[in-house]
């Protein structure tokens, strides 16, 4: 965490600091329904155009499935089967994560910033949406972390100040673009790291 000023904001990220993530469940999940060269983008952690362009809000859930087909000849599943082997990337929220959200309710404005996509996020919904005063999703927002815009906007629409806001995040590169418009940052390479640190 960097800086001295007083904290009144804390921005979190979804994945890895809320949720918890494997990636080779989903790479199994993707292979048993013979999508293979989607568990290949899920392996090799690949983010460009069908991820990409999910989580931007470029294509719906209905297209991602139509491409997730087409990108494997051999998979026929149907667009719920799909979405089954997207969530399994999603392994749960531990409830002292949540626990601990809306300990710190009571002291900060909360607000929630993710590059996701309605499969990952709709599911958590009704669980996260109480613990934060706003929630910012790449898909809505059509524009993704670490590009600046993202963060102006959620400073912007939040009518918060970035040297009074924590923003929580796995990547490193997001934590940069954060600390370039002045919001102080928390990088965390796992979800309970974060647990212990803010309070």
């Amino acid at each position: 965490m960097n800086g001295s000023m007083e904290i009144k904001n804390i921005v979190f990220d979804f994945g890895c600091v809320l949720v918890d993530l494997d990636k080779y469940r989903c790479v199994d999940a993707f292979n048993s329904i013979g999508a293979q060269a989607i568990s290949t983008y899920v392996d090799e952690c690949r983010q460009e155009d069908l991820f990409h362009d999910f989580e931007t809000g470029r294509i719906d859930i209905d297209v991602f499935c139509d491409e997730v087909r087409r990108k494997s000849p051999d998979c026929t599943a149907t667009n719920e089967k799909i979405c089954w082997a997207w969530n399994q990337l999603l392994t749960g929220i531990p409830e002292q994560r949540v626990a601990k959200l809306k300990e710190l309710k009571g002291k900060y404005r909360l607000f929630l910033l993710s590059n996701t996509n309605p499969v990952h996020w709709l599911p958590c919904k009704e669980l996260l949406d109480e613990c934060f005063e706003k929630v910012f999703l790449s898909y809505e927002m059509h524009m993704v972390k670490p590009d600046s815009e993202i963060f102006e906007r959620m400073l912007e629409e939040s009518g918060i100040d970035a040297k009074e806001t924590l923003f929580i995040d796995d990547s490193k590169a997001n934590c940069r673009a954060a600390e370039a418009l002045g919001i102080r940052t928390l990088h965390v390479s796992h979800g309970d790291e974060w647990l212990e640190q803010v309070g």
